[in-house]
Order: C-alpha cells, then structure tokens, then sequence
C-alpha cells in the first residue's frame, strides 16, 4: 500500500479530470506513487518512446464527463444566492458547460470563486483517494479517513 503523505492527489485528480483525446496517459507507479505523464512519440521522458504494456505502472483513466459535471450542478443548487445559483444552473445545459459555468463565475459572480475551488477541489481530491482505494494503491481503513475528514465545504 502507498503512503498517503507521499501522494499528489491533485495531480492524481488532474489525471482523473483529464478528457483531451490526445495519444498520452497518466500513470502511476504502484511501488512509489509517483505519477508519470506517459506519450506515444515521448514516452515518459519526454524523448524515448516506449510501449505501454513495457512498463510497471498502472493507468490512470480519466473519469466520465458527468461525474465532474455533476461538481457544477451540485454547487449552483447549494449556493445561498438563489438567482446566482439560477443562473448558474442555466448555463450549465447543453454543450459547452465547462466554458460557460466558468465564464459565468468569472464574469458575473467572482465573489464565489474561492468557494467553487475550495469545493471542486475537495471532491477531486475524494476521487483521487477512492481511485487508489478501488485501485488497491490504498487501504479501505485509510481511504474512509480521508473522505470522512474531507466533507464538502459549506458554501456561501
């Protein structure tokens, strides 16, 4: 099992958020945790390509679109400004509701930004620790700890 003081879960969460369909794959090394950023014409040095399957290193697969979709609903929904909160929640219908739910907080509703990070970051950092615990890189006992001690923020 890894240490979780050792672990970058942002970055685990970053690998986990990540949906660009370019040839590259994160990877983690189940003995150390270090995560590598792997590419078909680089490798993971950036210079030697190699094959996938030649390395013992677990991939990290990126989560559905919804599942971080599902971050930006919950928050316009919890917020106490219900009209924010409306607003919100209509910009995020149809294609392009990463950019337009980004755009609205950044435009209209900067005062809310520390609150989204604060609560986007602590959901990713839930899945990165339920991806190690359903990876078994983590132990159960350890993985309940930490979400149990990572509750969502309350929001303004």
């Amino acid at each position: 099992m890894l240490d979780l003081g050792r672990l970058d879960l942002e970055e685990i969460a970053t690998a986990l958020e990540d949906q660009t369909d370019y040839e590259h794959r994160w990877l983690i090394n189940p003995q150390t945790g270090e995560i590598v950023f792997w590419t078909t014409d680089g490798g993971i040095d950036g210079h030697t390509p190699i094959d996938l399957d030649d390395l013992d290193l677990v991939g990290i697969d990126p989560l559905p679109s919804y599942v971080w979709y599902q971050d930006m609903a919950d928050f316009a929904e919890r917020i106490s400004d219900a009209a924010a909160g409306r607003r919100l929640a209509r910009a995020i219908q149809g294609k392009g509701a990463f950019r337009r739910f980004k755009n609205k907080l950044h435009e209209e509703y900067p005062h809310l930004l520390p609150a989204w990070y604060a609560f986007r970051d602590v959901r990713a950092k839930r899945r990165a620790i339920e991806w190690l615990v359903d990876n078994s890189l983590v132990d159960d006992e350890t993985g309940e700890r930490f979400v149990a001690e990572h509750r969502d923020p309350d929001l303004p």
